[in-house]
């Protein structure tokens, strides 16, 4: 019985995670700022996103 009850919750956990065939969606996010004193930042991130964990690489 008890091994049922872990192989369900194993297998919910699967399915909420994206296993089951939910694409990894790639993003990538950048931009430029003009500071009044005439300096230029750059900046951006990337990062993956699959089911609900996303992970992002700032920089």
């Amino acid at each position: 019985m008890r091994n049922a009850i872990f192989a369900l919750i194993g297998l919910a956990a699967l399915a909420a995670c994206g296993v089951d065939g939910e694409p990894v969606q790639p993003t990538l996010n950048a931009g430029v700022g003009v500071g009044s004193g005439g300096s230029v930042h750059v900046g951006g991130a990337v990062g993956l996103h699959k089911g609900p964990v996303s992970v992002y690489l700032g920089f």
